[in-house]
């Protein structure tokens, strides 16, 4: 019977999948078969550090065959989804481990989320159930989710990460070890889902709108972990450190937590990038690698300016991603990290660029690196879609074997991101240098990059005008020396009336939008300015509240 998910899902060419399975990028497994070959190897090796708790591989493979049971056991089936809202800790590791397992698809959701973009992404995806931390920083994750199984057909099931109310599975019950790891072992492997169909949803940093469901199958993101781990020098000598919220496909994969536990690594999980307890992490457990994006680098880098110390002793490299890194911050990292930096450019939709850590210290500083995969095909093109020549900048289009050919039940975006042979358009404008290096030199779509989170304009627009004095709105980015970018929204209101970015705020609020979208500056003007086709002119507010902000920061001088 065909399911509905590979109804919404659009395959690779079949030649093109048999190429992949010759040439050995398609290796026609299950994810979770990747984690026992380690346990199998190293079953007595620490393999998740989180907090006081030190779990095995044999402890993770237990826990997964258990947790994967006892899913099953719930009444959830192969290709039902489980909507996946939980910190870093070692829960999210292991229930998303379980679900790979089962067959079951988790859709990366953000802590940050809250009910209006859960709402959506729950009835998209047709979740059956959630899973959510009982409270972060006072809100009620749990109650929301309550809220949200009263409202969506589908939702039956509240998995939850600490106290859990009656009606709700704790997990901490749910990935306890099993009884019987042997006999789950051959159940399951009885079990095993198709290695080409859908593993995990990821989001995608959609411009337009509410994110798309970006579908990843068990063979192509194995393809994924592997290739990136290769330029990483990832073994299971290897010490990751993670802290960037882990739904994210940089920190979960590229090589992330599956690419450690695929090499049998020890991964060490972390909530927040907040330097004094990172810093003491990679102290106590003698990190070598982690991940940050470029603010987080930023504060590490003057947080260690101001301490010192020696507590990156063993620290030997650093990712870093999610945005550009301004040059300047990417030459002190070597010098007051004492890590060796690897960029990192890459899309939940496919292809990952690092640079190399034998790279010289130039192309380390100022390139975003190159396709970690020979499968990887760029081209960068004009606005017309003809080629360019090095050095000259362009949108970037990319396909591969773990660049997938579509987004999830999004006919209307596929066809604007996708061309019918293959090649899918990001929306940054790059350069290729005649080495092959990549230097990322913005977005041409209409997008809010604040510290790797990225903010849908058109969807902050949509939202305020359910202020009714508000006329017209245009939401642009504005710089910030920490986070690179932040929103800040431009509006005209109707004569007599006044709006503030108060009154707005609090309405994103009890809207129940993530807090990283909600404007943090607002600029009334009598009238936005429109392009010649009559379009608002973005870049010529994005040059006016640059300047406003050098003028107010000349004043205060």
């Amino acid at each position: 019977m065909t399911s509905h998910t590979s109804e919404g899902t659009t395959p690779w060419p079949a030649d093109l999948a048999a190429e992949f399975r010759a040439k050995g990028y398609w290796e026609d497994r299950a994810l979770g078969s990747y984690i026992l070959d380690t346990a199998d190897r190293l079953p007595d090796k620490i393999a998740i550090v989180d907090g006081e708790l030190r779990l095995t591989y044999a402890d993770i493979a237990n826990r997964m065959d258990a947790g994967a049971e006892r899913l099953l056991q719930l009444g959830l089936r192969a290709d039902d989804r489980v909507m996946v809202q939980l910190p870093n800790g070692w829960q999210f590791a292991l229930l998303t481990l379980a679900c790979f397992r089962a067959g079951i698809i988790p859709v990366m959701a953000l802590p940050a989320h809250r009910q209006y973009e859960l709402s959506f992404l729950s009835e998209l995806s047709e979740a059956r159930a959630i899973a959510v931390p009982d409270t972060i920083k006072d809100f009620d994750h749990q109650a929301m989710a309550e809220d949200l199984v009263s409202t969506i057909p589908s939702l039956e099931i509240i998995l939850v990460s600490g106290a859990a109310n009656p009606m709700n599975v704790g997990l901490e019950e749910l990935l306890a070890p099993g009884k019987d790891p042997k006999g789950a072992r051959a159940r399951l492997d009885g079990l095993a889902p198709s290695p080409d169909s859908p593993a995990l949803f990821l989001l995608s940093g959609g411009t337009t709108g509410l994110p798309k469901l970006i579908t990843r199958t068990h063979n192509d993101y194995a393809y994924n972990i592997k290739a990136s781990s290769v330029p990483t020098g990832v073994t299971e000598d290897t010490v990751y450190l993670g802290t960037l919220p882990a739904s994210h496909n940089f920190p979960l994969a590229c090589p992330g937590i599956l690419g450690i536990l695929f090499a049998g690594g020890r991964m060490v999980m972390l909530p927040s990038p907040e330097p004094r307890k990172a810093f003491a992490a990679i102290e106590r457990e003698k990190v070598t690698l982690s991940t940050a994006v470029p603010a987080v680098a930023q504060r590490w880098i003057e947080y260690q300016e101001e301490t010192g110390g020696t507590q990156l002793a063993s620290l030997e490299v650093i990712q870093v991603g999610g945005s550009r890194l301004p040059d300047e911050i990417a030459r002190k990292v070597k010098p007051v990290l004492g890590a060796t930096l690897q960029q990192v450019f890459g899309m939940a939709e496919g292809l990952i660029n690092t640079t190399r850590l034998d790279d010289p210290e130039d192309v380390i500083c100022t390139t975003q690196g190159r396709p970690v995969s020979e499968a990887d095909e760029i081209r960068i093109v004009d606005e017309s879609g003809n080629d360019l020549p090095d050095g000259v900048a362009g949108s970037i289009l990319t396909r591969g074997p773990y660049t997938p050919r579509g987004y999830y039940r999004a006919p209307e975006a596929n066809a604007r991101a996708f061309t019918p042979d293959g090649w899918y358009a990001s929306g940054d404008i790059v350069e290729r240098r005649p080495d092959g290096n990549l230097i990322v030199q913005g977005r041409d779509k209409d997008m809010i990059n604040r510290g790797g989170e990225k903010i849908s304009a058109e969807e902050i627009e949509s939202l305020v005008y359910r202020i009714e004095d508000i006329t017209m709105a245009a939401a642009v980015a504005m710089p910030d020396p920490v986070l690179g970018e932040k929103l800040c929204l431009y509006i005209t209101v109707k004569p007599g009336t006044e709006v503030t970015l108060e009154q707005i705020q609090k309405m994103l609020r009890e809207t129940g939008v993530a807090a990283f979208k909600i404007p943090e500056h607002l600029v009334v003007v009598d009238e936005l300015p429109a392009t010649k086709v009559g379009k608002i002119n973005k870049k010529e507010l994005r040059a006016d509240i640059a300047e406003r902000l050098a003028t107010a920061s000349a004043h205060s001088k």
